[in-house]
């Protein structure tokens, strides 16, 4: 570079001596016409940079600058007179090129400036990153194995700043091992690792990574700075194509259908046709919500056969698989079934996982209630037909009053001691016991003294009594007996259990808006062993177990409409445009039975009153004992029930008023003053004022 500077140099020296003499020679001659030419050219040029050029136009301009200062010389000079101020023009034009030498500065030393100066380009060049080569491992006498494992671990950048400190490889499985991790720096907790890191490492899939809390051993430290990891890619796919039960268990029914379930046992009963599947639950586990349809998908059975049921007992499990399903068969009733043990409990039917449902004929505290719900054609009359027939086997004097005649009631009543038909009835059974109360109040017992009624305990002077009303909320709503039914009805079920009278009510609802009264409702419910509800509509199913006191998550679910099996071959019917085969209605009488808080599931035993029933019943009809008739018939209470009402029997009613009336014309409604002992009693809903002067009484004893 050093000779092209002097080269450039010595040219500026000599040109300025020719550059001064141009504007002094005379016109048109050679040095002048050069001079003028290479200053056009500069200038031109210099123009041309300045319109064309972006990035480099200024060093372009310098390295023009001695042609278009010449040009400007060459001007000067031929504008001031005389030679003198031309040779000192030309002496500063060569100066100032030799000390600037435009074209080697910028060819050069000062391009290589400008590089160095100059922002970085908006764009590198890419550059391929030297390989990552793994340090070496030191040499701590790991096996083969454990070297080859470090290897890839360092490969992956030691996740979580870890080190491996051994690796095991699994015995017939290649390609799964065990590691034992450690954070890089002493007393640093491991934090960050996850399956990801590991899986990537190694190459497996996630899942076929699992954490494992290491266990202080002889010789190795635990704790949060060190960690055991797995790698089973051959053992997880062995899992999903062949699983043992065990495993099929917990990757199934105990991830989702029962969560946290883990197996135990299998048993198969061929006589009943059923399997058992039994599981447990962790130690800290609270009974699961079962998902249902979850549960049989998995054991391969449809939903809607009604054919799996689910038993818990604290934290074991049992899953019963019927063959059919147990609700689809029907139970007949017997003799023995019907009749109660030494405790009062009898079997009203049979459970879904195979175990009797028993009913009880009393309670601890005293005489039992009942309480039968269900849609017309449910089994309701049949249920209770159990009821009558398990307490007439106990030795109960047994009642039965139905809203309306029907065959099976009518047959069930001569094994009754009293049996009748309609609201009138039913308001005269309800008098007799509410003067029972009060007449076995006063009855004394074998030791001289007055007891509450207790079932075994000896010395009691009177039988229990059990009354049954069939069709009760209908009887209830009653216009002329309806009132003073429910008043009747209530004060039974709040002061019976206490004298052995125990009141059954079958109805279509358990509502207050049905029908029912709340104290009335919640006394047959706190003192009825087993309330049974059957078939009741979908639709109705939370409600009517809400209203019976079950807790939210004890609610069941519906019954299927049928439990036998849908026919097969329905696609070669549609296609021959054959019609489905009828459904089998086979609900009838099956429900559930609340013997505590959580319903179970059950199919009540068949009474087949088709054929004969007396081999179900005792062969006496019990009765009342002769001083409590005496007792009744002194109150006007004992007597042909069937009887149209009369005189004086519901209101002060006037005889002569009523052989007065005229044939042809309809007599007044008769109204329902209750009577007992000769006093009338006021019936809630009710008005027994008859003349103005009581009414303005009533108005004056408002306020007291």
């Amino acid at each position: 570079m050093a000779f092209a500077v002097k080269l450039e140099r010595s040219l500026y020296v000599a040109v300025a001596p020719f550059l001064g003499a141009a504007a002094n020679l005379p016109d048109h001659p050679a040095v002048g016409a050069a001079v003028a030419s290479a200053g056009g050219i500069g200038v031109v040029a210099s123009l041309i940079v300045v319109c064309t050029e972006k990035d480099s136009a200024g060093r372009w301009l310098v390295r023009l600058s001695p042609l278009t200062l010449a040009a400007a010389v060459d001007y000067a000079a031929y504008r001031i007179p005389g030679w003198g101020w031309d040779a000192v023009l030309a002496l500063g034009w060569g100066a100032l090129c030799c000390a600037v030498v435009p074209i080697a500065r910028t060819t050069g030393r000062y391009r290589r400036r400008r590089k160095v100066l100059a922002p970085a380009p908006q764009t590198p060049e890419l550059t391929v990153a030297p390989e990552v080569v793994p340090e070496p491992v030191v040499d701590d006498g790991a096996d083969p194995f454990t070297q080859g494992v470090r290897l890839l671990w360092k490969r992956a950048g030691d996740p979580a700043r870890t080190h491996v400190v051994v690796a095991k490889p699994h015995p017939d499985k290649p390609h799964d091992f065990t590691m034992l991790l450690r954070a890089n720096e002493p007393g640093r907790p491991i934090s960050g690792l996850n399956e990801a890191d590991v899986a990537a490492a190694f190459g497996v899939h996630k899942d076929d990574v699992r954490f494992i809390e290491t266990t202080q051993m002889a010789g190795r430290q635990a704790g949060p700075g060190w960690q055991e990891v797995e790698l089973i890619p051959d053992e997880r796919r062995r899992r999903r194509t062949k699983p043992t039960i065990a495993e099929w268990w917990e990757d199934g029914i105990g991830e989702d259908a029962i969560p946290g379930s883990k197996y135990t046992n299998r048993r198969r009963n061929d006589e009943r046709g059923v399997t058992y599947w039994m599981a447990q639950l962790p130690d800290s586990a609270r009974e699961p919500r079962v998902d249902s349809e979850v549960l049989a998908r998995a054991l391969n059975v449809r939903h809607e056969d009604g054919r799996v049921f689910v038993t818990f007992d604290g934290r074991h499990v049992l899953v019963s698989v019927w063959d059919e399903s147990p609700l689809a068969k029907f139970y007949p009733a017997t003799r023995e079934l019907l009749t109660p043990d030494k405790n009062g409990w009898y079997t009203t039917g049979v459970l879904a996982n195979g175990q009797p449902a028993r009913g009880r004929v009393h309670t601890d505290r005293g005489a039992a209630h009942g309480l039968y719900v269900a849609p017309s054609g449910g089994g309701k009359t049949q249920l209770m037909a159990l009821a009558v027939c398990a307490h007439a086997n106990w030795g109960a004097v047994t009642w039965l009053v139905t809203e309306a005649p029907d065959e099976k009631t009518a047959a069930l009543g001569v094994h009754c001691d009293r049996y009748g038909v309609g609201a009138l009835y039913m308001v005269r059974a309800l008098r007799a016991i509410d003067a029972l109360m009060e007449i076995r109040g006063t009855m004394p017992w074998a030791d001289g003294k007055i007891h509450d009624w207790e079932a075994g305990k000896p010395g009691c002077p009177y039988r229990p009594l059990s009354v049954f009303w069939d069709e009760f909320l209908s009887a209830a709503r009653n216009e002329d007996y309806g009132a003073e039914i429910m008043d009747r009805a209530e004060s039974g079920t709040v002061k019976g259990r206490k004298y052995g009278i125990g009141e059954h009510v079958a109805g279509q609802s358990i509502f207050v808006q049905d029908g029912f009264t709340q104290l009335l409702k919640g006394n047959i419910r706190a003192n009825s062993p087993a309330p049974v509800v059957l078939n009741v509509a979908p639709e109705n199913v939370t409600s009517t177990f809400k209203a019976l006191g079950v807790a939210p998550d004890d609610i069941p679910e519906p019954l299927p409409r049928s439990f036998s099996p849908q026919a097969e071959g329905r696609i070669d019917r549609i296609l021959n445009g054959e019609a489905e085969p009828p459904a089998d209605d086979n609900t009838g009488g099956a429900g559930w039975i609340v013997p505590r808080s959580k319903p179970e599931v059950l199919r009540t035993l068949f009474m087949d009153f088709g054929k004969p029933i007396a081999p179900l019943f005792p062969d006496e009809v019990f009765g009342l004992t002769p001083h409590e008739i005496r007792e009744l018939e002194k109150r006007d209470l004992w007597f042909d029930w069937t009887l149209p009402p009369r005189p004086g029997e519901f209101g002060d009613d006037d005889p002569e008023e009523d052989d007065a009336w005229i044939d042809d014309e309809p007599k007044p409604a008769r109204k329902s003053g209750a009577k007992t002992g000769g006093k009338e009693r006021p019936i809630p809903g009710r008005s027994n004022v008859r003349s103005p002067d009581e009414a303005l009484a009533a108005l004056h004893t408002l306020g007291r």
